[in-house]
Order: structure tokens, then C-alpha cells, then sequence
């Protein structure tokens, strides 16, 4: 079969695990789930006369969704949720209080939570808590291992590389644990969210007690005040923290990129199982990087709509979140397939050593902050002959190559307390890391 979207084509075993949640079947399986307990809950709380067994709830818990005859009352009613209260009515106890006191939003909102909710917790996260695990442990590994910087693409203070694994690992947990701390919210209150038909068939129920009871019952967040519609605030959040997870890996995915063009990583030919190019045999490109920054845009503006588009509804209801929330599995989809990239990307790399010492023994102009830094603090504490630090280190590493001769006997020229060229005799742009092996250890706090 062909199909529109390579979600569903050419990467369809990539995010298969969302369709369990975000498809148009799950929907239809959480609505059926939804009204089944509504059911449930109005004959067990009293409000409607009948009595269910235990084995009774099971089987009501257990019916399986026909897609193919649901299909087919859709067809004629012209109406999703309204098919599902059909297909319902066919198959429990008490027929007439299917879909009593209900507006197809409040079947389509708790349903939308609870599919959300899953495909998040049970898919999304596991998976970026362990890509982002993957940056943690290659912190961990190579904390020790220096590493030339490039601030605006020139040399720089050094550092080391799990000391910017760290960083990566630091900035996808912080949104991740943003996104584990969401709110999932729900509501069931009628037609315009007064449960204006709930009281004047049963005045005496107290509805707004049962309507909050019943969706914590599901393991959602009550929402006393909308309209026909649940605002949707929520899903806006949550997208606007899952966008923002997106661009952080976006940019982890264009500096791992450049780490690998500069010989930093390695890709490992056996890991990567992959053919570079269709002309140039030597070639291994960095695909599953540049395949997740593609991922991510599309997904990052799926998700930019969504949380846009969602938070308004003219006046007490339109239909413009029922098209946009269709397209909600895709944005998720396109996220999950770059995190899948990236992890994969990262499992056929092997650090560059050789690259990362060569470029730091070549680097010997980067010593000159440190040595700025030690003359005026030893001319703070009254050494002779510290002027002009700055001026003095910008004629010597500017328009020269600085080589380790030329370094040392600038130290040795300058006449610094014994203690203070000693220390700096010995730095080398290895070893000018400062405290960047300890940093590594706030990744578990």
C-alpha cells in the first residue's frame, strides 16, 4: 500500500510504538474506554438505577473495538463519537445510559488526555531519558579528556568532552523533567460546561462533585471552568516544553556534526552499516545527525501550531482543534524518529584522541588568558613589572604562531613571582581545563 507520509512509509518501524496511542484506532479505543466508565460510573455512584458485577465491569472493560464495523457507523451517522456511542449501545447492559449526559467533547477531551498522556509516558519519555542517558554516560567516561574550544569558531579556553557531554545531558534532563511534571487536564460538563441538562434531569446530584471525581478517577487533572471545549492549555505547555527539548537536541545534533568533521568522534564503519556516498567510497556521512535535525524542525513547528492553534475556540466552540489535534501522533512522530537517529548516531561514534590532542598541542595561543589573568592578580598583590597584561599577550599570540618555545620564554620573561611562572611553566592546553572533570558531577543532582 502506498502511503502520503513517511511516517507511515519508509519509517513506519521507527514510531510505530505511537500509533498504540496517537492513531485514529487509539482514539477510537480511548473514547470507547471513556464511555465505558462514564457508564460504569453513573450506575455504581448511585446517580442511575442498575447494578453491575465484578465480572460484568470486566467484560465491559474488555469490549474490542471493530474497527471496520465502527467505520461503518460513521459512515452513516456522520459523526465520530456519536459512532462510538452507537457501536456501544449494541454491546452493554444498559443502553439508554450510554453517552447520557455527555457532549462528544466530553468524551473526545478525557480521550485525547488519556492517549496524550500514554504516548508520552509510556513512548516519548522513555526514549529521550535514554538518549539523554547516553550523553551522561559518555560525560562520565571522557570527563578527563581535553578537549580544544571553539567560541565563535576560534580557538579557546580548553575543556574537556564529557564536560560538553555534560552540558547536553544537563539541558535535555531540565526539559524532561518539565515534561514528566505535565498536567493532564479533563473535564465533563455538558454542552457549554454548565451541566445545565445534568440539573434539570436530576437536580439533586451534586454534578460538580461526580464530574471531578470521575476524571480523577482516570488519572487526569480536573478542570472546573470551560466551555464546550477543555481549553486545551494544557497540550499547549506540553508542546511548547517538547518543542523546546526538540531545539536543544537540534543543536546537539549540529555540534555533534561538527565534532565529527573536526575528527573529534569517529564513526564506527561497523556500527554505522551505512554507505556514505553513492560516488566517493571513502566517505561515511554523519546521516543519522542530519536526519534528526530534519525530524526536529518539522517536528518543533508541528508542535509551534498545535500549541498556537489549540488555545482558541470562538466563543463557546469550534471545530478548528478537532483537524488540529489529528495531526498531534505526527509531530510526536517526527520527534521520536530524530531521537532514534541521534541514539543510534551516538552508538557508532568512537572518541578521536589523536584529533583532539593534535589540535590542543597547535593551540598554545589559548595559554595567553591565563597568564593575563596571573600577572594582574599578581600585580594585585604588589609584584613589579604586571602592566599592560592584555596588550602585552595580544602582541604576542596575534598574527603569529604561538609555539610552546615561544610561550615558555614569554613566561620566563616576565619576571613573576617564582611560584606563580613555575605553575604556569607547567600548564600546558591539555592540562588549562580548570574544574571542568568536577562539573561533570552535577549530572546527579
Amino acid at each position: 500500500m502506498s502511503t502520503l507520509s513517511p511516517l507511515d512509509g519508509r519509517y513506519a518501524s521507527y514510531v510505530s510504538p505511537l500509533v498504540d496511542y496517537l492513531s485514529e484506532d487509539a482514539l477510537n479505543r480511548a473514547r470507547v474506554t471513556v464511555e465505558v466508565e462514564w457508564l460504569i460510573y453513573l450506575v455504581d455512584a448511585g446517580i442511575l438505577p442498575g447494578e453491575f458485577s465484578a465480572d460484568e465491569r470486566d467484560e465491559l472493560r474488555n469490549i474490542q473495538v471493530d474497527i471496520a464495523e465502527l467505520a461503518g457507523i460513521e459512515a452513516e451517522t456522520r459523526h465520530d463519537v456519536k459512532a462510538v456511542e452507537y457501536y456501544l449501545r449494541k454491546r452493554v447492559k444498559y443502553p439508554d445510559i450510554v453517552h447520557i449526559f455527555c457532549t462528544s467533547e466530553d468524551i473526545n477531551n478525557l480521550a485525547y488526555a488519556l492517549t496524550i498522556r500514554d504516548a508520552v509516558n509510556r513512548v516519548w519519555l522513555p526514549a529521550a531519558r535514554k538518549l539523554t542517558q547516553q550523553f551522561a554516560d559518555l560525560a562520565i567516561e571522557h570527563r578527563d579528556q581535553p578537549m580544544l574550544s571553539r567560541t565563535h569558531g576560534q580557538t579557546a579556553t580548553p575543556t574537556t568532552l564529557g564536560k560538553e557531554m555534560a552540558v547536553f545531558a544537563w539541558r535535555l534532563t531540565r526539559q524532561l523533567d518539565r515534561i514528566s511534571a505535565a498536567d493532564y487536564l479533563g473535564k465533563i460538563n455538558g454542552a457549554t460546561g454548565t451541566y445545565g441538562a445534568h440539573v434539570a434531569a436530576l437536580p439533586d446530584v451534586d454534578w460538580i462533585a461526580h464530574s471531578r471525581r470521575f476524571v480523577e478517577s482516570l488519572g487526569l487533572t480536573w478542570n472546573p471552568l470551560t466551555t464546550q471545549i477543555e481549553s486545551h492549555d494544557w497540550q499547549s505547555e506540553l508542546y511548547a516544553d517538547m518543542a523546546r527539548f526538540n531545539r536543544i537536541l537540534h543543536n546537539i545534533a549540529t555540534d555533534m556534526w561538527t565534532y565529527i568533521s573536526l575528527d573529534y568522534f569517529h564513526q564506527n564503519l561497523a556500527a554505522q552499516g551505512s554507505t556514505g556516498s553513492s560516488t566517493m567510497p571513502h566517505k561515511v556521512n554523519p546521516i543519522r545527525f542530519e536526519n534528526a535535525e530534519a525530524n526536529l524542525e518539522i517536528s518543533s513547528a508541528l508542535l509551534d501550531v498545535l500549541g498556537a492553534t489549540l488555545v482558541t475556540s470562538r466563543m463557546q466552540r469550534d471545530l478548528t482543534d478537532s483537524s488540529t489535534q489529528r495531526n498531534i501522533g505526527v509531530a510526536f512522530g517526527h520527534s521520536l524518529l530524530a531521537i532514534d537517529n541521534v541514539s543510534r548516531g551516538l552508538a557508532g561514534l568512537d572518541v578521536g584522541t589523536e584529533a583532539l590532542e593534535r589540535d590542543l598541542d597547535n593551540a598554545w595561543e589559548v595559554l595567553g588568558e591565563p597568564i593575563q589573568q596571573a600577572m594582574r592578580a599578581a600585580a594585585i598583590n604588589g609584584a613589579e613589572g604586571m602592566e599592560n597584561p592584555y596588550e602585552r599577550l595580544k602582541d604576542l599570540t596575534r598574527g603569529q604562531k604561538v609555539t610552546e618555545p615561544l610561550m615558555r620564554e614569554f613566561i620566563a620573561s616576565l619576571g613573576i613571582p617564582a611560584d606563580v611562572e613555575a605553575r604556569l611553566l607547567a600548564l600546558t592546553p591539555a592540562t588549562y581545563t580548570g574544574l571542568a572533570s568536577k562539573l561533570v558531577d552535577y549530572l546527579g543532582e
